[in-house]
């Protein structure tokens, strides 16, 4: 009987183990994980949605660590030297959507790469930047004025504005 139970406690050490190496290898932070989009972890998450900005977004993890709330992106390109600003607004408009939806402001993100992860502060600086996007992008679909941004002719088969736009390939 005791070796039962030895052989328990072995097995319950041998899965917090093997539980803690995963969590690192994810690059998630300790914590509680509350939604997630990726298919590995279960049924996807219903987005996130805030109508006053119109915004709607699913991000990989969102991570509980206490009354805090930390956004989480996995980008399985290379790694840069630097997140791209792309990213960075990305994860921006899910610390926004966490704030607005579930009402705890993120005191950061990560952005989580192959061989690096960094964490984003959501400043009130960054929420201006973006909130002023998320107006210049406004302003251009009421306008239809989308420039191109590439010289890739199956994106621009495959873009949304191909109806309407003066400016494809």
């Amino acid at each position: 009987m005791e070796w039962l139970i030895l052989a328990l406690f072995l097995a319950a050490l041998v899965l917090f183990w093997h539980s803690a190496v995963r969590r690192h290898e994810s690059g998630l932070p300790g914590g509680r994980v509350v939604y997630t989009d990726t298919k590995a972890w279960g049924k996807v998450d219903q987005p996130l949605y805030d109508p006053v900005w119109d915004l709607t977004g699913k991000p990989d993890y969102l991570v509980r660590q206490g009354k805090t709330i930390i956004p989480v992106e996995v980008k399985s390109g290379r790694t840069p030297a630097a997140p791209y600003d792309s990213h960075i607004f990305q994860l921006a408009a899910y610390c926004l959507l966490v704030e607005r939806v579930m009402e705890v402001r993120p005191a950061y993100g990560l952005i989580k790469y192959p061989q690096r992860t960094f964490r984003v502060d959501y400043t009130a600086g960054l929420e201006r930047q973006l909130k002023n996007l998320l107006d210049e992008i406004r302003a251009a679909k009421r306008k239809r004025i989308i420039n191109r941004s590439h010289e890739n002719p199956y994106r621009c088969k495959s873009c949304g504005y191909g109806h309407t736009c003066e400016q494809k390939l």
